[in-house]
């Protein structure tokens, strides 16, 4: 992708105030499609990002922050998280754990998978999705490979899990306001915490669960653990 492209399509964002024209509006502009006449020039120097095909985190969070045109302060607010540490996040001197980046988007709100993948453009006649297409959500030791990331409205979220020796979720559970998750791991030993309750699982074992009760995953193996994933509505 071309810096100027990236560089122009990011500062179109900064108008959006709603997740999903953020999405389609990113996805539309510059396409030469229905343009959105939200789509205007923003005051905001965007200069420091044009060279980034990926974005750091601590960049991408600041994007859609100002995009919804909320201070650091009004988001420590609305997520619960301190507002010193939003400020470290976006200087990238915190790396946060998917729980807690979980938790600071629902302030927002956004899910995971759209923070990380809100760049890519739709193709909404691709059926198959290549090892190299799949991006990572994860950090701390864990992959999170989604798959389908070029979906426009996704309904279902699949994902590859990939925990390193003793990584995990985070420490805090994660929760959703809505859903049912469903996995299978395919190697390795996972603990797994559902609202309290403590399973071993190893390969061949599966779970299902509603995701409105706080659940936890950790590798307590000394190998790899994988996983792979459900989970509907597509809100991880």
């Amino acid at each position: 992708m071309a810096n100027g492209y990236f560089s122009s399509r990011l500062s179109n964002l900064l108008s959006i105030t709603n997740k999903r024209d953020l999405i389609a509006a990113f996805h539309v502009s510059g396409t030469g499609k229905r343009r959105d006449p939200r789509l205007l020039s923003t005051p905001i120097t965007l200069k420091r990002y044009a060279h980034k095909a990926v974005m750091d985190t601590g960049s991408r969070l600041k994007l859609v922050r100002e995009s919804y045109k909320l201070s650091q302060r009004e988001l420590a607010r609305r997520s619960g998280v301190t507002n010193a540490t939003i400020s470290l996040i976006e200087q990238n001197r915190v790396s946060p754990s998917v729980s807690s980046l979980k938790k600071l988007l629902e302030g927002i709100p956004m899910s995971l998978a759209d923070f990380f993948t809100f760049d890519q453009p739709p193709r909404e006649h691709q059926y198959v999705f290549r090892a190299n297409e799949q991006p990572d959500l994860g950090r701390h030791g864990l992959r999170l490979l989604l798959i389908g990331a070029s979906v426009p409205s996704r309904q279902m979220r699949l994902l590859r899990e990939q925990y390193a020796p003793g990584a995990s979720s985070g420490e805090e559970p994660i929760v959703h306001s809505e859903g049912e998750e469903c996995g299978l791991v395919t190697r390795g030993t996972v603990e797994l915490t559902v609202d309290g309750q403590v399973s071993v699982l190893n390969a061949g074992d599966g779970y299902y669960f509603p995701t409105t009760l706080p659940h936890r995953f950790r590798n307590i193996g000394a190998d790899e653990a994988e996983i792979i994933s459900a989970n509907t509505p597509a809100n991880f």
